[in-house]
């Protein structure tokens, strides 16, 4: 089978298009013929760093969708058809979803309904899940996401044009949520309306605190925060009392630094989410919502959902790693022959 792997940390050009043979799922594990592979910002930044101690070499992306074709020992042999969406596939673990057929623990391939494209299903994992948790770790909260859970709600989605605010803004108005976010061109403002924001804020030309607050003049309770170092003064200006700020991204040189009484007297949470050490009950919860998200068809990609396309070959995974890197606005998929 046709694999791209990487032996060592670099650029794009560490990765290399190989052959190897067809693997066999062991105990506990399904094989998925891979049809398209996510790339995600934490797949071009593992890269650059060394693989895990003992692993020679990887295939890289968590993200993707196909079909279960094989099952190994401990699971239920009707899996076997199955269109699945894949989580996580390369964390830890030697196999990613760049290649035809990819090794992953069962509960890793999540049943894909009939309805959904095989690109909404390599688009979910990372950016859905972590978009999950950041919506649902303020006080109070449902734990869930669902319609109606964020009923009264008012969520401000920083970079509504990314894959991780495009799937925040989508999730929360579809539990209920007043979606406000911020984007930096008019075109980002495009795609952000087309996801479904209530209100869209452009930084570069308008007064950020002033637009959120207006929308909101009591404050916004949840902050899914893009860059904490970058916005935490008006993360501070815009939210409510008892509000969080739920951060998930963050340059390797990025500091955050807040004024502690501010936060203080604000009962003003700050949240990291990192959602490969989610605890396990959290990710189980967002795995069921997202997947009934998917079902009821609240959740989509392309650039009429505000998250565009960009298609590559299994030959050109290089060139998709480069292009993310660089700032690609959309969603970078690879197709697998």
């Amino acid at each position: 089978m046709k694999s791209v792997i990487r032996t060592a940390a670099g650029g794009p050009e560490v990765l290399r298009l190989v052959e190897r043979p067809l693997p066999e799922p062991g105990p506990g594990e399904v094989r998925v013929r891979v049809h398209v592979s996510g790339v995600n910002p934490t797949d071009w930044r593992s890269r650059r760093r060394a693989l895990p101690p003992g692993m020679g070499e990887q295939v890289p992306h968590q993200d993707g969708a196909g079909v279960i074709d094989a099952v190994g020992p401990q699971v239920d042999p009707a899996r076997v058809g199955q269109r699945v969406w894949i989580w996580e596939a390369a964390w830890e673990r030697p196999w990613g979803t760049a290649q035809q057929y990819t090794l992953v623990p069962d509960q890793h391939a999540v049943t894909l309904p009939d309805h959904a494209p095989f690109e909404l299903g390599a688009a979910l994992g990372i950016p859905a899940l972590t978009a999950h948790r950041a919506l649902t770790v303020h006080d109070g909260g449902p734990g869930r996401i669902a319609p109606g859970s964020l009923s009264g709600v008012t969520v401000l989605v920083a970079g509504g044009a990314g894959a991780v605010g495009n799937a925040a803004v989508q999730l929360a108005c579809w539990a209920g949520a007043r979606a406000v976010t911020t984007v930096s061109s008019a075109a980002k403002a495009t795609l952000a309306r087309a996801a479904g924001a209530h209100r869209v804020v452009d930084y570069r030309t308008q007064d950020a605190a002033t637009e959120i607050l207006d929308f909101a003049p009591a404050g916004v309770d949840i902050v899914v925060e893009v860059a904490p170092g970058t916005n935490a003064a008006l993360d501070l200006a815009v939210t409510a009392q008892g509000a969080v700020v739920a951060y998930y991204s963050g340059g390797e040189e990025e500091r955050l630094s807040i004024p502690v009484l501010s936060s203080l007297s604000a009962n003003l949470r700050w949240q990291s989410v990192f959602v490969y050490t989610v605890p396990p009950a959290a990710k189980q919860q967002a795995l069921t919502d997202v997947a009934a998200a998917v079902d009821a068809g609240a959740l989509r990609v392309g650039e009429e959902a505000g998250l565009p396309l960009h298609r590559f070959t299994l030959e050109h995974t290089a060139d998709a790693h480069a292009a993310l890197e660089q700032g690609l606005v959309g969603k970078a998929l690879i197709d697998i022959p």
